[in-house]
């Protein structure tokens, strides 16, 4: 756990909740102002499909929305900064309207056939794809073309955190399946091969 993330997240409260229910609390340790993305973080990124977004209104409530894409299609720009091109949709705007009066969100990226979860604080800013085509085209998902962006996603990262894998169900994705299932078909293929030809 970075300890960006345990100084901002362990509010005095949480603190007390660990001592009553677990006889001790975390230990605080002195954290810098941001907690640069590793190679690791990089990596889990690069391959994910899709993540949840919590955002908070201007009423005080979270809203979390399902972000989804080809793979990668959440980019690091660099250690401190991802960004992610956003296409038409319902075009409720909750995340973006959001975003105007509450910069923070949380970002929370699924592996589920690995059982990992990876949580990154950060706080965004959407701007609007017309008045910025290079970063557009930057983030745009390479081979995705339904669509241009109408706005882009820039997270200034805050800190993450990796979570451990208890009561995490793993599911997997259709293309999955089919590589796991792929062995299994050629070799049904070569029995019944081997069985037509002891029959002739």
């Amino acid at each position: 756990m970075a300890n960006r993330f345990v100084k901002t997240m362990f509010t005095p409260e949480s603190l007390a909740a660990q001592q009553h229910y677990y006889g001790r609390t975390t230990q605080i340790a002195a954290a810098p102002e941001r907690d640069l993305l590793t190679e690791e973080e990089q990596t889990f990124i690069a391959t994910r499909d899709s993540f949840y977004l919590g955002t908070i209104s201007e009423s005080g409530w979270p809203y979390i929305q399902h972000r989804g894409g080809p793979r990668g299609f959440l980019q690091m720009l660099d250690p401190r900064t991802l960004a992610f091109a956003d296409f038409g949709g319902n075009r409720q705007m909750l995340s973006t309207g959001n975003l105007a009066t509450n910069a923070r969100v949380t970002l929370f990226l699924m592996d589920y056939p690995r059982r990992e979860r990876l949580k990154i604080l950060g706080h965004a800013r959407v701007l609007d794809a017309r008045e910025h085509a290079d970063l557009a085209q930057r983030v745009h998902p390479p081979g995705f073309n339904q669509a241009k962006p109408e706005r882009v996603f820039v997270i200034d990262v805050l800190s993450y955190d990796w979570n451990c894998p208890k009561f995490i169900t793993p599911r997997y994705t259709s293309e999955e399946v089919e590589t796991l299932v792929e062995p299994l078909r050629r070799r049904i293929t070569e029995l019944e091969q081997q069985l037509e030809e002891r029959s002739r």
